[in-house]
């Protein structure tokens, strides 16, 4: 074991502190990386306040991870030291149930390792990426290409792939018009990944504010939800719908959105159940789903993706000491559009 710097939770209800966590030692098979940037997703701050579960502290978050490999342990064929690298939401999984070994490891029939707030092949607690140095094996980390800043490929390790996997899953793209709930750290994503594919793409927001980025980022239609009159007019419009918020809405509202065979499929991940009515579904044999991150090949596949179109999260850098603040100014949609920490501020 080795120890490195770190900031993380020690509890649901107090500040993030400067810390220190152990990693393991570079096996055969692991790749060791030098942490550059790691991006601030709301499921940090969910996690950090254990809003989804009781957590065990202390809690180091951080599972959008790009950085530099700076040691390989002697059985590693993909990656040498100096290669730009990522490391997503997993860490690990075990390899042989049926979506395994189709490269669906987000939905591992054992339960995935977490980047963080897992209990790894050691027994330990997984700690993130609000750290200096990361110890993973090399069949769960990416290959960042060229042409995308390492600040602005953090955030594609989650936001990308959760909602690039589902526009490309239910074919987004030319002749088909999506929605994109929201114009946060995922919607801004679905939105410059949906106009990449080709797709005629709308946003739909509580209000007008963010009209402008909304076009700038590739949207060709803003429409507000707090207006009742957008329900009226784009009622059976869509093909696909992406809902990135993560709070409740009238799901119901939204269905009816959607054309004759339309789907729209949730990304956010609110911390309070949700209803509908299951007339909204068989009025128009529309569909409901729900799609989590993407597999480690799907997962490359997106930053090759992004790579090729010149794709990359619209970032502000902010120092460590400025975690907490992030926080808040998450909670209050205060971000244009995710934050990415400067791990070079906890050395």
């Amino acid at each position: 074991m080795f120890t490195v710097n770190a900031y993380g939770a020690t509890s649901a209800t107090e500040p993030l502190v400067p810390m220190t966590v152990d990693r393991r030692e570079v096996g055969p098979h692991d790749v060791l990386i030098e942490i550059k940037y790691t991006g601030i997703c709301h499921s940090d701050i969910h996690h950090a306040r254990s809003d989804w579960r009781e957590e065990t502290y202390p809690l180091v978050p951080g599972h959008e991870i790009a950085g530099v490999v700076s040691a390989v342990g002697s059985d590693v064929t993909r990656y040498a030291v100096g290669d730009r690298v990522g490391v997503g939401c997993m860490v690990d999984s075990c390899r042989e149930c049926v979506n395994c070994r189709k490269g669906r490891e987000q939905y591992c029939l054992q339960g995935n390792t977490l980047t963080y707030g897992s209990l790894g092949e050691d027994g330990r607690l997984t700690q993130g990426g609000y750290a200096t140095h990361i110890v993973v094996t090399e069949d769960f980390v990416l290959r960042i290409p060229e042409g995308i800043g390492l600040d602005a490929a953090a955030p594609l390790l989650c936001a990308g792939i959760t909602t690039y996997a589902p526009l490309r899953r239910w074919g987004a793209g030319p002749g088909k018009k999506v929605a994109v709930v929201g114009l946060g750290g995922l919607g801004h994503m679905a939105v410059k990944l949906a106009h990449a594919m080709g797709a005629e793409v709308t946003v739909l927001s509580q209000s007008l504010k963010k009209m402008d980025d909304g076009l700038r980022l590739g949207a060709d239609h803003y429409h507000a939800t707090s207006d009742p009159a957008t329900f009226e007019q784009l009622a059976g419009t869509f093909d696909v719908i992406v809902n990135t918020v993560s709070a409740r809405i009238d799901l119901d509202a939204y269905l009816s959105l959607l054309a004759t065979d339309g789907i729209m499929a949730n990304v956010g991940a609110p911390a309070e159940p949700v209803s509908l009515n299951v007339f909204t579904l068989l009025g128009g044999q529309r569909a409901l789903a729900g799609s989590l991150i993407g597999g480690i090949r799907e997962t490359q596949e997106m930053l090759d993706f992004c790579a090729e179109h010149r794709i990359g999260s619209e970032i502000e850098v902010i120092p460590a000491e400025k975690i907490n603040e992030a926080y808040e100014r998450v909670l209050a949609s205060d971000v244009r559009y995710r934050f990415v920490i400067d791990i070079a501020t906890l050395s």
